[in-house]
């Protein structure tokens, strides 16, 4: 089916398609006995597909990326579709339009996109209303990806990353610490040794408050050096955070054949260009850390193979993003069904 309604979507502006398709299935849910419907195509059930990372019970290893349900205003349909688990955000303090518009522009020939959204989000705590809403869960994972606001300066991040962990503490499962959008204005800065560790050790010491603490990851950027992986890896341990996401967009256009005026344009590319490179990430990380961290693996998964790729490099669970645009609400099955013909 969505062979046949893709077309019509990839002639709107990407951001109107995005909220075209997630209201017409929100819509569409509504009927009776559409849910059960979408579950018997899209959701595969196999208890070898089931994994305990970060000391959370997944029932698959397939999630959806952060980015996509910002607000957490369609987490149950989501579900529908198959998803393991479901990563919202990035959430800010302070509700934030985002950067203006456009800022999203499909890339088709590579079948990639390139955003500059700016974190727009309506805030910490509408999302964790929406996420205190929810009736049934029935065993989705929730992760909460947690940033700061465009206006805080640097030296007071630390501050908008505390408020976003209180706020959604209740009603996620996970958070993950974004400092790699390359969306807002020196958020990259953050990365550096000195001041990533200082937002890593205030967040590990609020948990460690906690009767349950929550697993806290980090998500990284694919344009680190080497050198700066090294770092990555002392940094994690030396936190003692429950783990990395690897990777987030890239600010390279190296090998892009789509329209030059579109290549151009500025924001971070996600999807099929950055494959090589976020394996690339996780296999040096996994074998520089001798796997003593969990790795979620996430950048350019088109297909099973391509996720079955990032889960041999080290990958303990993996997320799509753009591939689930360019391929459809079928690629979690795919790719579910490709690991059970592996294992």
């Amino acid at each position: 089916m969505y062979t046949l309604v893709k077309p019509l979507f990839f002639t709107m502006d990407p951001e109107t398609a995005h909220q075209q398709v997630t209201g017409g299935l929100a819509a569409f849910s509504k009927i009776w006995g559409a849910k059960s419907l979408i579950k018997s195509i899209y959701t595969v059930n196999d208890p070898r597909l089931e994994r305990k990372v970060f000391g959370l019970k997944f029932k698959n290893p397939v999630g959806l990326a952060a980015g996509f349900d910002k607000n957490a205003e369609h987490i149950e349909d989501m579900a529908n579709l198959g998803f393991g688990f479901i990563e919202i955000g990035t959430v800010t303090p302070k509700p934030q339009p985002g950067n203006d518009k456009p800022r999203m522009f499909r890339l088709v020939q590579d079948e990639a996109l390139i955003n500059r959204m700016g974190f727009n989000n309506k805030g910490a705590e509408v999302a964790a209303a929406k996420l205190k809403a929810l009736k049934n869960k029935n065993g989705l994972i929730i992760g909460g990806n947690i940033g700061k606001n465009k206006v805080t300066a640097n030296e007071q991040a630390v501050d908008d990353y505390v408020k976003c962990f209180d706020a959604l503490f209740d009603v996620v499962d996970y958070f993950v610490v974004n400092v790699s959008s390359p969306n807002t204005p020196g958020l990259r800065e953050l990365q550096e040794k000195g001041p990533l560790l200082h937002i890593l050790n205030t967040l590990q010491d609020l948990n460690n408050q906690k009767d349950e603490p929550k697993p806290i990851l980090l998500k990284i950027a694919p344009d680190l050096t080497n050198t700066q992986l090294d770092d990555i890896v002392e940094i994690v341990q030396e936190s003692k955070i429950a783990g990395l996401i690897a990777t987030n967009t890239t600010i390279s256009r190296e090998g892009l054949q789509s329209d030059p005026k579109i290549v151009q344009e500025t924001g971070g590319v996600s999807g099929k260009p950055l494959t090589k490179r976020s394996t690339e990430v996780i296999r040096y990380i996994a074998e520089k850390s001798n796997r003593s961290f969990p790795i979620i693996g996430v950048g350019g998964i088109q297909s099973a193979e391509d996720a079955i790729e990032k889960i041999n490099a080290g990958a303990s669970l993996i997320q799509v993003y753009t591939g689930f645009i360019y391929k459809g609400p079928g690629l979690v099955a795919d790719i579910c069904k490709g690991i059970l013909r592996n294992s």
